[in-house]
């Protein structure tokens, strides 16, 4: 469910919004960056997304097991 809300702003910060955003989009713009503000689910789904991503796992476990490897062969 979306709430309406009626926010002030500066003219010159609302002209930029316009210019790079556009006016359909604001709202969206400003809800996606105070999102991970407000929310403490954005960690979690941060972390979900990277999990779900097969190439990205596949290239940490290989840094992880070459960290291994380099820390057995490192002398105390």
């Amino acid at each position: 469910m979306h709430r309406k809300m009626t926010i002030t702003l500066d003219e010159e910060v609302y002209e930029g919004l316009c210019r790079r955003i556009g006016k359909r989009k604001m709202s969206q713009f400003i809800e996606d960056l105070l999102r991970p503000h407000v929310l403490d689910t954005s960690l979690d789904e941060g972390y979900r997304e990277m999990a779900a991503d097969d190439t990205r796992e596949a290239e940490a476990m290989e840094w992880c097991s070459a960290l291994g490897a380099d820390m057995a062969h490192e002398t105390r």
